[in-house]
């Protein structure tokens, strides 16, 4: 049976008494002596493999506005003003939880849907540009992994369009734990390419792994052909970051291209994870990605 335990501002979902997946819905404050700026609610964190390591990190130093697995978008043109809801201390803008309208435990799945609200503090109050509706799905584990979906629904709440900018990187981030460096972790993506030429790349998946202490372990991301800009452009750090070599990777779908959110419209964006345990190869992350892409909608069991 799959669970969700509901318990101080975070949702759990678990499996035969395993951590699977969990999501802050209350807001998390940066460490004593940081700007208060760098709050923030509505992300995931930890996730966990199915041996029980963690594989995201937030509010580190070199970046307290990373979140674990979270999707603000960067560089936005709304009512004039040009925002950005990703680098937390401009306080320009910021993403946060609004309510739950949905949480399903069963024997198959467990899932939770979520209001994001992409607010803008505005004539002395706090607008929301962007409505998003944020669905996770975790199917029941395998002995070595399990699949989580995620899709996002977004739509305009005002008469005001929400203009996506190009930029550099936006969209679905990951900050990958601590534990991985140049060293013990490996980036692949669908078009062939590692860590030193993946950036900038059109994908339709990529896939982090490596030591995780005497294990092995990762994820897979993959993007739904019926993603806006798929294959999706990628934003993987250089293989110097930090100098020993931190990781993070994101599809950014405005890497190389403005998205236009208009008023009276929807827009989905699908992606699934394959969490696991021991390494795939390239050859399973294309199998997976081919069986998913097949299904019209994310929501079908696999």
């Amino acid at each position: 049976m799959l669970d969700t335990l509901d318990r101080n501002d975070q949702l759990t979902i678990v499996y035969d008494g395993k951590n699977l997946l969990r999501y802050q819905y209350g807001i998390i404050y940066p460490p004593e002596g940081i700007d208060t700026a760098y709050k923030r609610s509505a992300f995931i964190h930890p996730l966990w493999t199915p041996h029980g390591q963690v594989l995201t990190r937030i509010q580190p130093p070199d970046h307290y506005h990373h979140y674990g697995i979270w999707n603000p978008w960067t560089h936005v043109l709304f009512e004039g003003d040009t925002l950005d809801f990703w680098n937390l201390d401009k306080r320009s803008g910021t993403v946060r939880f609004a309510g739950f309208s949905e949480i399903t435990s069963g024997p198959v799945f467990s899932e939770y849907e979520a209001l994001h609200e992409h607010v803008v503090p505005k004539d002395g109050v706090n607008k929301t540009a962007l409505d998003e509706l944020q669905k996770v799905r975790v199917y029941r584990p395998h002995e070595n992994y399990y699949i989580v979906d995620l899709t996002s629904t977004y739509a305009c709440p005002t008469l005001s369009p929400f203009k996506i900018l190009e930029y550099s990187y936006a969209g679905l981030g990951w900050r990958a734990t601590g534990e991985w460096n140049k060293m013990n972790s490996e980036v692949l993506t669908s078009s062939g390419k590692t860590r030193l030429d993946a950036d900038g790349s059109l994908e339709r998946w990529y896939l982090l792994q490596g030591s995780l202490g005497n294990d092995l372990g990762g994820m897979l991301v993959m993007s739904h052909s019926t993603n806006f800009n798929h294959p999706e452009p990628v934003r993987i750090w250089p293989v110097d970051m930090n100098e020993r070599g931190d990781v993070f990777a994101s599809f950014a779908p405005t890497k190389n291209t403005d998205w236009l959110m208009e008023p009276g419209k929807i827009y989905v964006q699908q992606y699934r994870f394959i969490v696991f345990n021991g390494k795939l190869t390239a050859e399973q992350a294309e199998s997976a990605w081919l069986q998913y892409s097949q299904q019209e909608n994310a929501y079908q069991i696999p």
